[in-house]
């Protein structure tokens, strides 16, 4: 065999199993700056093409009174309690995150007028490699989620998700949901810092 093929055989091998081995963990007060701006887009669809929601939606990092937070539409909620560890078993992310990894995502819920409700998803992590959206494009883990949600209404349906997490953008990039033919999708279209 040829030893240039050789050499090249093995250089492959180990790039794949580094990239394997990659890890992202939960992003610290650190990982933020001042200014750090993120806007997506979104949409959501009927299966018979009515449109239910549409718009964008923008997070910054903002200084008030010498502590840094994040600004949203709802507020600004500061970056010690954006950035508490999260150790939960069934959180949306549970860390660290890697090709390769399961769990289960749990989370009960209860909407603005009081029917409360469920979402219970497999997830598993099935890559990490260069994703192209709007904004740009980022190396991130790709986040398949399926199972049901369910209401107090006696609603229930499958859902499948699919997360685009860019560990550098300490946040998704790509956030797709199905749910009983219902699509959303919600994109990264800018981010500054």
């Amino acid at each position: 065999m040829n030893a240039k093929f050789i050499i090249f055989a093995l250089s492959l091998i180990s790039f794949f199993a580094q990239a394997s081995n990659e890890k992202a963990y939960q992003p610290t007060e650190a990982d933020y700056s001042e200014g750090e701006k993120w806007v997506w887009k979104y949409k959501g669809v009927t299966p018979s093409n009515e449109i239910r929601a549409q718009g964008t939606d923008t997070k910054q990092i903002v200084s008030k009174s010498g502590t840094l937070g994040m600004l949203t539409g709802k507020g600004i909620t500061t970056l010690k309690v954006l950035t508490k560890p999260n150790n939960s078993t069934t959180a949306r992310y549970y860390w660290p995150l890697y090709v390769g990894k399961t769990w289960v995502f749990e989370e009960h819920w209860e909407s603005e007028d009081g029917t409360k409700g469920s979402t219970i998803q497999n997830a598993k992590v099935v890559s990490f490699k260069d994703e192209k959206v709007e904004a740009g494009t980022y190396k991130a883990y790709t986040i398949e989620y399926t199972g049901k949600i369910t209401n107090s209404r006696g609603y229930s349906a499958d859902t499948q998700d699919i997360h685009l997490y860019a560990p550098t953008l300490k946040t998704f990039i790509k956030l797709t949901q199905r749910q009983k033919g219902y699509l959303y999708v919600e994109e990264l279209i800018e981010y500054t810092n």
